[in-house]
């Protein structure tokens, strides 16, 4: 089986791609792992054209069906997204609007195949676990619209940088033994 784990945030080297790392490492004693960066992609703003509502296919040619491609070879999904103000970062929601032509919400659309399972988790430098609910619900909301079940998911509070994992390293680690 083949894991994807996928760092949300623009920064490579930050805490999201810490747990990143952390997740990659514990799944690959599972799974063939891959573990991507959105940042990592050069991809445009969705147009709100809807022509993929009547093709199931984007005008716009650039690294999205790259990224796509990675989600059908997986069978695993992990995003780890932090909070900008509140919800994703704004190049995790951009790529997002663009797979409209995935989605399940109109006819004709691309599919991927069955069976997919996607887990999130969610930091935020504060300490209340609510905008972690929020990040959570939207990730669990893209994967629903590409038919990818929802199977679990952690919130992680008053992580602003690297160091702020150490103590929670148990927790993540725990995590990934429900994948």
């Amino acid at each position: 089986m083949n894991a994807l784990i996928i760092n949300c945030s623009p920064v490579r080297n930050g805490a999201t791609a810490e747990i990143v790392r952390m997740v990659s490492g514990k799944l690959s004693e599972k799974y063939e792992t891959k573990s991507i960066c959105i940042d990592d992609y050069s991809f445009a703003f969705c147009k709100g054209c809807r022509s993929c509502h009547r093709s199931a296919k984007c005008v716009i040619n650039d690294d999205i069906e790259l990224i796509m491609d990675e989600f059908e070879k997986a069978d695993i999904i992990v995003c780890v997204s932090p909070s900008y103000w509140a919800d994703i970062p704004g190049q995790f929601k951009a790529f997002i609007d663009r797979c409209t032509p995935w989605c399940n919400t109109h006819e004709p659309h691309r599919s991927l195949s069955r069976g997919k399972k996607g887990y999130s988790i969610a930091l935020r430098t504060g300490p209340g676990m609510k905008e972690c609910e929020r990040i959570i619900s939207s990730i669990e909301h893209f994967y629903g619209h590409l038919e990818i079940e929802c199977c679990g998911s952690l919130g992680l509070c008053s992580v602003e940088y690297k160091e702020n994992l150490e103590p929670k390293t148990n927790e993540i680690l725990s995590f990934c033994e429900q994948i």
